[in-house]
């Protein structure tokens, strides 16, 4: 991508605002001017195996980390209903922003975006980050404990 593509969309529900979810973020607000952020539903979380904080509060949390970043401003956080949001009709959004875990589904994405003869988006794939296990950070791991600030490799 050779300069900043307008709309970058980023989806989740970032049940715990964790270093991996930020770098996801952060690296939405390098390529793209505008950022869509997609936060799963209360009613899509319930599907969960697990507890959910409410949509009002996981909304919170990523507005206080992006103020700190100073892009607020050029951030549009949007309820998803489903695992695809604006990403399958939005001619406007150029860009998804996905883990390695979530790559297929930006894959899935692009299919449905082609057979409705719009173009594709560009897939931006961040790496997982990992513990002092190398094994990936995830909000369960949080949620189990099994995870702290020092248990992360060069944070």
């Amino acid at each position: 991508m050779k300069e900043k593509c307008c709309y970058v969309a980023v989806g989740g529900t970032f049940d715990s605002l964790h270093e991996g979810h930020k770098l996801l973020l952060r690296t939405c607000f390098k390529i793209g001017k505008k950022v869509i952020i997609g936060l799963t539903s209360d009613s899509l979380a319930k599907g969960k195996s697990h507890y959910v904080p409410p949509f009002s509060q996981r909304k919170r949390k990523i507005e206080l980390f992006l103020q700190s970043l100073g892009v607020l401003d050029k951030a549009k956080i949007i309820m998803l209903e489903d695992a695809y949001g604006p990403t399958i009709s939005d001619k406007e959004i150029c860009a998804i922003v996905v883990s390695e875990e979530t790559f297929v589904r930006a894959l899935e994405i692009n299919r449905i975006r082609k057979s409705r003869g719009l173009p594709p988006l560009d897939i931006i794939v961040v790496e997982l980050i990992k513990d002092k296990d190398l094994r990936p950070i995830s909000s369960a791991k949080i949620r189990r404990r099994e995870l702290n600030w020092k248990s992360f490799l060069n944070i």
